[in-house]
């Protein structure tokens, strides 16, 4: 499995039309995009990973992330083998510990001990009957420890919602061998009136998660900035403005040691699939 080039992390694709899904991966691949990254907030998540991967021939397909609350790790190895031996190593197993509000909603207390939990997650795909190879995944890592454990016991880290500084710092962490494989959310747009009215309150809901604006602390930025959505805040966390600069902004994160960058394209209409930004940020991107 070649985790290179660049990707797409999207939502669209795996609660979006199952049809569309499937038509709009055929052409991201014709598009050159190397991977394909979905969400997951429990529910049949390995249907949507096949769907995109019945629909492409050769590109990774990926969950970003995995929310280990929310599957067995027998199940979730059992899946990754059957979807393994129906379409070949491009499934990527992404996997995270999510966040306590998102987590406690349905089952107040669950949330506890992430790191041990996903120790325990990983033991369980280890002794799976078809276990999950080391190689086929990634942990979603903010933190130095889960970066330290996603060195040891996955082939690398996929932070999401980090500016090129945290890949920086999660390529320290990692080393050399390891992978990199940040999200970058971006807007095409021409001003910044217009990518504020796209992502301020996007980018608000995430920062009342507390693992994403703890590490916003440990990168320097400030509580105002956390709590106003400040203009540096926003300007780290989402690439605006036309296609040289979104390319500019992955450029950012291959220089800080990113081996694959999957983006995120935000558009005033969350739902629909941005099918156009895709193809206008390919030429420049892929």
């Amino acid at each position: 499995m070649e985790l290179s080039g660049v990707g797409v992390w999207s939502q669209q694709l795996r609660y979006g039309d199952a049809a569309e899904a499937a038509e709009a991966a055929a052409e991201l691949e014709e598009l050159g995009y190397r991977a394909m990254w979905v969400p997951d907030i429990g529910g049949p998540v390995f249907d949507a990973v096949g769907n995109l991967l019945a629909a492409t021939r050769s590109a990774v397909v990926a969950t970003g992330i995995l929310n280990l609350w929310m599957h067995a790790p027998e199940d979730a190895a059992a899946s990754f083998a059957s979807l393994s031996a129906e379409h070949g190593d491009r499934f990527l197993m992404g996997i995270g510990v999510s966040h306590a509000p998102l987590v406690d909603a349905a089952e107040p207390g669950r949330y506890r001990r992430p790191l041990a939990a996903m120790s325990a997650f990983l033991d369980g795909l280890d002794a799976a009957g078809r276990p999950v190879p080391r190689d086929s995944r990634v942990l979603a890592a903010l933190g130095p420890r889960m970066l330290e454990t996603a060195a040891k016991r996955a082939r690398g880290a996929h932070p999401y919602l980090v500016p090129p500084e945290h890949t920086r710092i999660a390529r320290e962490a990692v080393g050399a061998g390891p992978l990199v494989l940040p999200e970058q959310t971006v807007i095409l747009c021409s001003t910044r009136d217009e990518a504020r009215e796209i992502g301020t309150d996007w980018l608000r809901s995430y920062l009342s998660l507390p693992n994403y604006a703890g590490n916003l602390l440990r990168l320097g930025l400030t509580q105002e900035d956390v709590d106003t959505v400040s203009d540096r805040l926003f300007d780290a966390l989402i690439a605006w403005g036309d296609e040289e600069a979104i390319r500019r902004r992955v450029d950012e994160h291959r220089a800080a040691g990113a081996d694959h960058v999957c983006v995120q394209v935000l558009t005033a209409d969350g739902n629909a699939f941005p099918r156009e930004e895709w193809r206008r940020l390919a030429p420049a991107l892929t």
